[in-house]
């Protein structure tokens, strides 16, 4: 058999829904799920594309989450848009007050998101790129799992604690990140796993608090921060941001309302967006040429910029009509709901 197969792009959000909703998430949340999915599998970002099926089938398995809670909307007149996913995953809830956040930003010059009760599995981009779409720019986190130990630390207190931000660019790709604030992505080590091979060094600790580069012991372990104490600082950021600031669970208390089963982490997400007309009294189209000689100069020196790749990857794929994913994993997939 090959090491990889080719599957439509069309056929991904079917596949996707189709296991979805065997596996127990109503129409809505399926439909929700799979168009991130999608996103991430068009842009070969293969550790939150179809492989988080798993993750959502272990979420169900768990026995926590509404496959069916429909989120529920806050009204206010201030600039924070709440959202309350009710125990269900969070995607639906973003869809639901997305709109709101926008129009929010365009009447304050900054607004915030504040999801809360959900299952979070997702990468953040997708997210953070529907704002710079509308030309705002966006920022967003969410706690975990505390399957990480702080600088200095051996044992698990914080999250993976992803951060993302995305740039609008006139006629251009924006300008995107998201990462971990580990050294590696849960979902990496996963990946790694699956395939056999070591983890790099620096990385992970093992139950011991010992170096590890075998995948396994860093998931019994603790997974490390990169950048040492810097790293460490910004994941406890995320933690207080994501978490106490939006009254909700900090990773540590996500860790414990999981009791040991597995499944997406349960806690709360915020996103911020920024209006960068009103930031910048009206001279955006000034300020857009400033922020295109800065990204020019780090080209010009032959540095990449962040999610180039990514772009790379969806234009390919959009072009060919179809995504290459391990045939292993297709496998594992139907197994799902046999």
């Amino acid at each position: 058999m090959a090491d990889t197969v080719r599957i439509n792009l069309n056929d991904i959000r079917e596949i996707s829904t189709e296991i979805l909703e065997k596996v127990g998430y109503g129409r809505n949340h399926a439909s929700a799920i799979a168009d991130m999915l999608y996103t991430c599998q068009l842009d070969d970002c293969q550790s939150h594309g179809l492989f988080r099926l798993f993750m959502c089938h272990e979420t169900m398995k768990a026995g926590k989450i509404d496959g069916n809670a429909e989120p529920v909307l806050a009204e206010s007149d201030n600039a924070i848009v709440r959202v309350d996913a009710r125990g269900a995953m969070s995607l639906l809830a973003v869809e639901k007050a997305m709109p709101h956040l926008i129009a929010k930003t365009r009447k304050f010059g900054i607004a915030a998101m504040a999801v809360n009760n959900c299952f979070h599995f997702s990468a953040l981009w997708p997210e953070v790129e529907q704002l710079s779409a509308v030309g705002l720019a966006g920022m967003s986190m969410v706690p975990s799992h505390s399957w990480v130990a702080p600088a200095g630390g051996t044992r698990g207190t914080l999250g993976t604690n992803p951060l993302a931000f995305s740039w609008p660019r006139s006629g251009r790709s924006p300008f995107t990140f998201d990462f971990a604030t580990s050294a590696f992505a849960r979902g990496e080590i996963e990946l790694y796993k699956r395939a056999g091979k070591p983890l790099p060094e620096g990385v992970a600790v093992d139950a011991n608090g010992a170096p590890t580069t075998d995948p396994q012991a860093a998931l019994d372990g603790a997974m490390l921060t990169f950048g040492s104490y810097k790293g460490s600082a910004l994941s406890i950021m995320i933690e207080l941001l994501a978490g106490p600031l939006i009254d909700d669970l900090t990773s540590m208390e996500s860790m414990e309302f999981a009791e040991g089963k597995g499944g997406a982490p349960y806690h709360g997400q915020i996103i911020l967006a920024f209006d960068p007309e009103q930031f910048s009294g009206g001279k955006a189209a000034a300020n857009d040429a400033r922020a295109e000689r800065l990204f020019a100069d780090i080209v010009d020196q032959g540095a990449r910029l962040p999610s180039q790749r990514r772009f790379e990857a969806r234009k390919r794929n959009q072009e060919r009509g179809y995504v290459e994913v391990p045939a292993a994993l297709l496998d594992d997939l139907r197994n799902l709901t046999a």
